[in-house]
């Protein structure tokens, strides 16, 4: 009897670990997305910026933007800046353009999720218009041009004269409802 017991108390403490354990690999999502969001860390970036075109511009100043781009190991389409870097006053409006070609016989939907570094730099980057606030929906083949327009805040730190923007691009095709079925 007491031998039952005890494996009655070990069969409740291992269900009791394993649901902790789940409960916690549930909740490090949404942890990570707040401490990414009170430290800057990982160098997420805030969504649409509205530009008022009052912007303070700093004309004595020039930061270099660099351009990134990476697939998913899972994401078979082209995709580059068309240009690797600029060199931007800061409070004036830049445009840049990425191509993204679709590779597959099928129509795919992509996302790109930015990221900025030095993470310092992400609250000073702001964009008004960029192919990563939607997803991107091609048909086998298709091609296309995606714009990004944005501001260097002309209040970025000093010490920071180049910044790097990187986008990763994701096969999201799976969670999706393409158009064309």
């Amino acid at each position: 009897m007491l031998e039952a017991q005890g494996k009655k108390k070990g069969v409740l403490k291992l269900t009791s670990i394993v649901l902790g354990m789940f409960a916690f690999g549930f909740m490090l999502v949404p942890l990570y997305d707040i401490v990414c969001e009170v430290t800057g860390f990982n160098g997420k970036t805030a969504g649409v910026y509205k530009f008022s075109g009052k912007e303070a511009v700093d004309e004595n100043r020039l930061v270099t933007v660099q351009f990134l781009t990476n697939r998913n190991a899972n994401m078979p389409w082209s995709f580059r800046p068309e240009v690797r870097s600029v060199k931007v006053v800061p409070g004036e409006i830049n445009e840049a353009q990425f191509f993204v070609r679709n590779e597959t016989e099928s129509t795919m939907v992509g996302k790109a999720i930015p990221s900025v570094t030095p993470f310092k730099a992400a609250d000073f980057l702001h964009k008004t218009e960029c192919f990563c606030f939607e997803s991107q929906e091609l048909k086998k083949g298709e091609e296309l041009n995606m714009p990004l327009r944005f501001i260097v805040d002309r209040d970025i730190p000093k010490d920071v004269d180049r910044l790097t923007l990187s986008y990763t691009l994701y096969d999201i095709t799976s969670s999706t409802k393409i158009a064309s079925r």
